[in-house]
């Protein structure tokens, strides 16, 4: 019998850390999947997590796992996917950490993914990101944050996980203004922001008044969630749908502001 926990210990504090060199991002997610597997096992099988054995989480309960994820979560085929890739990972370095359990992995890592479509990325026309982008109140101080977060995120085409990683000292203001991301893939770039941007901003970061920290922060003052992100983008996109009628048929997310941005032809 292998337990289980030294194995998951070792995955998230020497392998993803030390060895991969995994993102914050990209553990975060790995221990998410976890806890929604242990979570999981402990329900439906009455099993603790510290007195799990690695041969309670075969092929089948894994299985049943992900079909749990579709059929009770909701989770779409991507989040799936996505969880079977955490699983995976841990498995093959399962193989090396307990080579005894390689006939195990071998019969998890041969569980497929499922294939799924891609559909067509939504699109807003440009009175719908005027109507989001003034929806927020700027006579409060949250919706300031609100306008000046949501047209940063307009005309930078971040992801939201980047947006949120943004701190004050990522704005390099200058007669080009450029803002700093590190994105998808340890991946670094520059972008230009418009004028009007640069200006709003500017007055935002007076208002913070600190130089450095989360450039868009929370009520207490720590950095917004990508949730949170998308929790406001949702009220913001309620509130347009008062003066635009078309936004009330439209699913507005980050990906769409930030496809939206990619696809723009002309400048501010």
């Amino acid at each position: 019998m292998i337990p289980l926990g030294p194995l998951l210990q070792s995955f998230f504090a020497q392998h993803l850390v030390s060895h991969k060199h995994a993102s914050p991002q990209t553990i975060a997610a790995y221990r998410d999947c976890f806890r929604l597997l242990l979570g999981f096992l402990h329900r439906t099988r009455g099993l603790e997590p510290a007195r799990l054995a690695l041969t309670d989480v075969g092929p089948d309960t894994i299985l049943s796992f992900l079909d749990h994820l579709e059929r009770e979560r909701s989770n779409s085929i991507r989040s799936r996917n996505a969880r079977l890739a955490a699983i995976r990972s841990f498995f093959r370095f399962t193989a090396l950490a307990a080579p005894e359990a390689v006939a195990q992995v071998t019969r998890v890592l041969a569980i497929p993914v499922k294939r799924i479509d891609r559909r067509l990325v939504g699109y807003l026309t440009r009175q719908e990101i005027e109507a989001v982008l003034s929806a927020p109140d700027r006579a409060q101080r949250t919706g300031r944050r609100d306008h000046a977060l949501l047209l940063t995120l307009y005309n930078s085409g971040a992801r939201v996980s980047e947006i949120v990683a943004v701190d004050i000292d990522h704005v390099v203001f200058g007669a080009t203004t450029l803002l700093h991301l590190r994105g998808k893939g340890r991946k670094e770039r520059a972008v230009p922001l418009w004028p009007k941007t640069r200006g709003v901003l500017r007055a935002w970061f007076a208002e913070v008044g600190i130089g450095s920290g989360p450039a868009f922060p929370g009520a207490r003052g720590v950095r917004l969630s990508r949730f949170g992100v998308r929790y406001l983008l949702a009220c913001h996109v309620k509130r347009a749908a008062s003066t635009c009628d078309s936004l009330r048929k439209k699913k507005v997310t980050p990906h769409v502001l930030r496809h939206y941005s990619a696809s723009l032809t002309i400048t501010e």
